[in-house]
């Protein structure tokens, strides 16, 4: 893991700033996932944890759903990539359990997240020590029935999605899915806010809005890496 990356998050989300809004105001931002999807990783590694680097987590009410595409089978649940998947929904089950508030789980959740990106997932008991966080209660959860029962909880939330979810990772934004732009949730999240307390994250310049629009219309035509490098030549000629 980055540890530089990991200290960034910790640093980001402990000094985010107090909620300016009233919680009935607060978009709902729900991301259905499973463990062991690399587009599930890479949604949470690269783009979620951004959420908290700006006023927009004043205005947003954020859920993780650990369970994606399971399925119950005579009474036990069968993760899509294997026994490890069903390990760690339970494990990250736990944690949000054990620490209700989202900047007390997320950094845990990403931890354990990043050593899936890595492929080093084997290892996630260490994000314990990373985050100086005791262990007792999310191990005391996935050892006992608790953590079964969080998993079936979450496949009831799951499976009554409407409309039914299609893949992971599956982003609703007020009870309205994103489809193949999830990626872009925080635009959904300033569409669907109707309170005053507007945050600069949503005030975004024309310009940039413009040119984030062409970039999305690049990417669509010639794919994400050759979009990045011409990104990066307009940055260096400008």
């Amino acid at each position: 893991m980055d540890a530089l990356r990991l200290l960034l998050v910790l640093s980001i989300i402990s000094s985010a700033a107090a909620a300016a809004v009233n919680n009935d105001e607060k978009v709902t931002l729900e991301v259905y996932y499973e463990t062991l999807c690399p587009y599930c990783s890479n949604l949470i590694v690269n783009y979620l944890y951004k959420l908290f680097d700006s006023d927009l987590k004043s205005i947003t009410d954020l859920r993780l759903i650990p369970y994606g595409n399971a399925k119950i089978k005579n009474g036990t649940i069968v993760c899509q990539h294997g026994p490890w998947e069903c390990v760690l929904n339970t494990v990250e089950s736990c944690a949000i359990d054990a620490w209700p508030d989202v900047k007390d789980h997320f950094p845990f959740i990403y931890c354990v997240e990043t050593l899936v990106y890595q492929n080093n997932y084997t290892y996630w008991e260490t994000c314990f020590e990373k985050l100086g966080l005791d262990a007792t209660p999310v191990t005391d959860c996935y050892n006992s029935d608790r953590g079964t029962q969080l998993e079936l909880r979450y496949a009831a939330e799951t499976n009554a999605l409407q409309p039914p979810h299609k893949y992971v990772p599956w982003v609703v934004v007020d009870g309205q899915p994103l489809y193949d732009d999830y990626e872009d949730f925080a635009s959904y999240i300033c569409k669907a806010y109707k309170g005053s307390a507007t945050p600069s994250a949503c005030t975004e310049s024309s310009d940039g809005h413009i040119l984030k629009v062409k970039m999305n219309f690049l990417k669509s035509l010639f794919g994400e890496e050759t979009t990045k490098s011409i990104q990066a030549l307009f940055s260096w000629l400008l």
